[in-house]
């Protein structure tokens, strides 16, 4: 147990006598101390290990001697680089929790770790935070503010070494007067919106409560730059462009809270053209991919009367034209696969912008939102553009939950549960459905078997919204967002192409009609949709549901995404689909075998035979190539539950490698074999005219993770044989009883 301690005293002149009997600031101990005033609302929070010399230090400046108390924090615990750390941590939740305007240029100590950080001194922050509760010095918890956008998207934040570089070569470009541009380039959750507002607020803030050991080992180097920036103006006129109005309407509230800035600092493209007096000096765009060119918009005439007050043609001319003619020095954040309509501006105006010898790029490439990190954002882009060369055994994010759902109820159930547990848990869908609720309240959009439900009810900032956990989010009222988990749907206008295997999309399907119209290609439309989904399969921190209409794309996602396992399924009754005896014919029947194969070691031996004959799923036209039979244990519980009944097709020529197959072992002198159900993988090898298997191995697909390859070398070889390959797992769903 630690000593924590949290003292009130009154920020004056007696100050230094009433420390002198607090055993901690007596003897240099190192400590945290809050400087507040309640009527001003405004804060400084500190750490140091000689209190006297900083209390007298603040006491004679202009702004802080204004503040009437200061909250002393000691711990006998306490060493310098835990009070460095609480002093960060104070800094960054305390802004979230938004009582208090602070005072601070920035956060503490970057990306600073220390023995037993984790272990115990989160501990003694969270007891610090209580007690400060208690004090009504901070008003909300860690978990609340955690989830608020003022927490999120606050500029007191630790910068990656990545993010330091790149914050430096900004600086660069801005500071070079033959640099008039510069493009930071980084994909979705590389953290851009965090750069560009620390960005914002370093420019903006007081250079005497500036911590610049936060800057890295260059510091002398910043604070030059930085220097050499403000030094011809007292204030830099900067403005932040967000394409996007419902991001842009969030972002408006984080900097209406921050000291220094105001929401008016934030403007939307056309702002850029409001008062043309005096260029920028500097302009930020986010999203910098989301600007608009004169092509399927909703306002014409708008986007017209900006390009004419510019003089500019409206045929030619597009937002980020805008922008260059009115800022001196420009700063894009973009990211090319996040593009998502006709309406965004062509690429390639990047491209060049990027060739210009003259123009700095700066390249953000670290995963900073998504807990699965590098490896996920590389994992969903391989899906989506089936360049897959990966199983779903060799997956591993971590502590990133990726799972595919064959009952979009489950996968409602399941985003639910996890928005009670940590909030801003939302469902977002592909544009498939149009939004006919938006002039009806009482009709719904989206209809999947029997569950219906509603497109987002308004446009911004629609994620925090109370009760928008029971409506579906489009990419335009997520993208920028990050949030704790997120269920997608994938609409039934993208599929999959088995035969060229690729994704493919069907264009009647798609209802975004600013999304399609003016499209000459299904390239260019599969593109737009295919980045659409890229997107908002990133905007998950701790995990990504997903729920695909499309039975193709489905099983397509089958060999590479762990299953959920509270399926729908389970409730399945084989007894439901068993026919009659007498139907005579075998085109609309498969056999049910009396087969039990085992996800796990192979079964004991059984005598196979022909049990029932049952209704074929609706997606199966060749009842003559397929069987069914159930699948027992836990070893492949990832894909198969256990218990479940399971559709195979009978083996064909080709490359089994990678697929789920159903397989027996038996002994030549007897005619009965042993199953099991796993991923198959064979290691060949190749003689003079022929080849041969030297090795079979069986793999597990399970969550347990004792359960082992089974490996089958030399005489295991020659009774071993591949009965069949999986195909589904059945499901009520599947079926139309009424056909029976």
């Amino acid at each position: 147990m630690s000593n924590l301690t949290i003292t009130n005293y009154k920020f004056d002149e007696s100050l230094s006598d009433e420390l002198r009997l607090n055993h901690y600031a007596k003897n240099m101990w190192p400590l945290v101390y809050i400087l507040n005033d309640g009527a001003s609302n405004k804060a400084y929070i500190g750490e140091t290990t000689d209190v006297f010399k900083r209390m007298n230090t603040h006491l004679k400046n202009e702004t802080k001697n204004k503040l009437n108390y200061v909250t002393i924090i000691t711990c006998d615990k306490f060493n310098k680089s835990a009070t460095l750390d609480i002093e960060s941590n104070l800094i960054r939740y305390m802004s979230g929790d938004n009582k208090y305007v602070l005072l601070n240029g920035n956060m503490g100590i970057a990306n600073h770790n220390y023995y037993q950080k984790q272990e115990v001194y989160w501990s003694i922050f969270t007891d610090i935070w209580n007690k400060l509760q208690s004090k009504n010095i901070v008003e909300h918890s860690l978990n609340h503010i955690t989830n608020s956008d003022l927490f999120k998207y606050s500029p007191y934040k630790s910068l990656s070494e990545e993010q330091l570089t790149g914050l430096f070569s900004i600086l660069e470009g801005i500071h070079d007067v033959n640099t008039s541009k510069v493009i930071v380039n980084g994909g979705a959750g590389t953290g851009k919106t965090i750069l560009a507002i620390f960005l914002f607020k370093l420019l903006h803030s007081d250079l005497d409560d500036f911590n610049f050991r936060d800057l890295g080992d260059d510091i002398s180097g910043f604070i030059k730059l930085i220097k050499d920036i403000r030094s011809n103006k007292k204030e830099l006129r900067m403005a932040l462009v967000v394409p996007m109005s419902s991001f842009r309407e969030t972002l408006q509230n984080v900097f209406k809270n921050i000291q220094g800035l105001s929401k008016n600092m934030v403007i939307g493209p056309s702002g850029i053209t409001k008062d043309l007096s005096n260029k920028y000096d500097i302009v930020i765009v986010d999203e910098a991919h989301r600007l608009r060119r004169r092509r399927n918009l909703t306002n014409y005439k708008s986007f017209d009367d900006s390009c004419k007050k510019l003089g500019l043609d409206p045929a030619k001319s597009n937002e980020l034209e805008w922008i260059l003619s009115r800022s001196k020095t420009t700063i894009l954040f973009h990211d090319y696969q996040q593009t998502i309509k006709p309406s965004d501006i062509d690429s390639e105006c990047f491209r060049e912008l990027e060739l210009d010898p003259n123009n700095k790029k700066v390249e953000l490439k670290s995963q900073l939102r998504v807990k699965g990190g590098t490896e996920y954002v590389r994992f969903i882009n391989n899906l989506l553009l089936n360049s897959t060369n990966f199983t779903v055994s060799n997956i591993d994010f971590h502590d990133y939950e990726l799972k595919l759902f064959d009952s979009l109820d489950d996968m409602i159930d399941v985003v639910e549960k996890r928005d009670q547990e940590y909030g801003l848990s939302r469902l977002i869908a592909g544009f498939a459905w149009r939004w006919i609720s938006k002039n009806d309240k009482s009709k719904y959009d989206i209809e999947i078997g029997d569950t219906r439900l509603r497109w987002n009810s308004t446009n911004k900032d629609w994620i925090n919204k109370k009760g928008c956990n029971r409506e579906v989010g489009c990419i335009h009222t997520t993208q920028g967002y990050d949030l704790n988990y997120t269920g997608i749907v994938f609409g039934p206008e993208i599929s999959y192409d088995a035969d060229n295997n690729e994704i493919c999309v069907l264009k009647d399907n798609y209802h975004d009609k600013n999304g399609k119209n003016s499209i000459k290609t299904e390239a260019e439309l599969k593109d737009y949709i295919v980045n659409i989904y890229k997107t908002i399969l990133l905007r998950g921190i701790r995990g990504t549901y997903i729920y695909v209409c499309d039975q193709k794309l489905r099983e397509y996602f089958k060999r590479f995404i762990p299953m959920s396992v509270n399926q729908s399924h389970r409730e399945f009754d084989i007894r439901d689909i068993i026919i009659d005896d007498n139907v005579e014919s075998n085109e609309n029947r498969i056999p049910l075998y009396n087969l039990r194969a085992a996800a796990g070691p192979f079964s004991e031996v059984q005598q196979i035979d022909e049990l029932d004959w049952v209704m074929p799923p609706s997606n199966i036209s060749n009842c003559n190539s397929v069987f069914v039979c159930q699948v027992v244990g836990e070893s492949m519980n990832k894909i198969i539950p256990n218990g479940s009944y399971c559709l195979f097709k009978k083996c064909e020529a080709g490359s089994r490698n990678g697929k789920i197959v159903l397989a027996e072992s038996f002994d030549v002198q007897f005619d009965d074999g042993a199953y099991t159900v796993k991923e198959y993988e064979s290691i060949k090898w190749q003689g003079d005219t022929s080849w041969e298997h030297e090795k079979i191995i069986l793999k597990p697909r399970s969550t347990d993770t004792s359960f082992e390859d089974i490996i089958l070398t030399g005489e295991d070889l020659t009774s071993f044989h591949v009965v069949g390959e999986f195909v589904q797992v059945l499901e009520s769903s599947q079926f139309d009883y009424k056909d029976k």
